[in-house]
């Protein structure tokens, strides 16, 4: 079912062919291959140590900062291998923004906060169109309403749900094409969570999301697709309804029931 839909490549937005990934002699990553969908949420899922944090760093080159690395195959984001030669690193991360695990805003004000990544890649030419993209960045993270009169406090005084949405509005300001979500809700309390979730959902029309996450709910109402992973392989790759109610795989099924995990 999900081939069918995933036919078409004008529909995808990142292509994984025969992905490997060792930290020097250990293989993590084993001949990964999955098609992300435009203005889709694709759900990363997996026990501890399966690879799902390494696997979502690939897609923007994150783990490149590690030493002693390797990695196999191609990612394709809009049909161009992000490891060619030829590739802008800076401006692939751009384009494929990453939301991580704990909020981590800078010590900054709230405003310069999102106002950093546009100063950085000379994104605007005035300080009026700087406002203007702070002011939609926050509106895009639903964080505007409450935040618009304290532009200039710290963004360290937020509460850690209104933190993680700074991160959002901060990938949101430099106007990527995909987001990456590594366990976004992780610290967040049951309120705070729905809000992202309910934001995630509100992104897709405009972006392409990938989210890993730990929690088996969240992954059920919150995504299009899901990808199963165990051992750094990929067990079972469909649309979300399908995973959750009728998998292919008995470990899969295992694994969404809490049999092991």
């Amino acid at each position: 079912m999900v081939d069918e839909i995933l036919q078409s490549k004008n529909d995808l937005k990142m292509q994984i062919r025969n992905l490997n990934f060792y930290y020097g002699t250990h293989q993590v990553l084993k001949n990964i291959n999955l098609n992300i969908k435009s203005n889709a949420i694709t759900a990363i899922i997996g026990p501890s140590g399966c690879g799902k944090t390494t696997f979502i760093r690939t897609l923007n080159r994150m783990n490149d900062i590690i030493l002693g690395i390797k990695i196999e195959g191609d990612i394709l984001f809009d049909h161009k291998n992000i490891y060619d030669d030829d590739i802008d690193v800076v401006d692939i991360r751009r384009k494929i923004g990453m939301v991580f695990q704990r909020p981590n805003p800078f010590p900054k004000s709230i405003f310069e906060n999102i106002a950093y990544g546009l100063k950085i890649n000379n994104l605007t030419v005035n300080k009026g169109e700087l406002r203007e993209r702070v002011e939609i960045a926050l509106r895009g993270a639903a964080l505007w309403e409450e935040v618009k009169d304290r532009l200039n406090t710290s963004a360290l005084d937020l509460s850690g749900g209104q933190q993680q949405r700074l991160c959002i509005a901060r990938a949101l300001a430099v106007q990527p094409k995909v987001i990456l979500f590594d366990e976004p809700c992780s610290a967040l309390d049951p309120i705070a969570t729905a809000k992202i979730e309910e934001l995630i959902q509100e992104l897709k029309e405009k972006y392409t999301i990938v989210i890993v996450t730990h929690n088996m709910q969240q992954a059920a109402r919150a995504s299009d697709f899901t990808a199963f992973l165990m051992l750094g392989e990929l067990v079972e790759f469909d649309i979300t309804e399908k995973i959750f109610t009728n998998p292919s795989q008995k470990i899969t099924e295992d694994y969404i029931t809490g049999r092991f995990g």
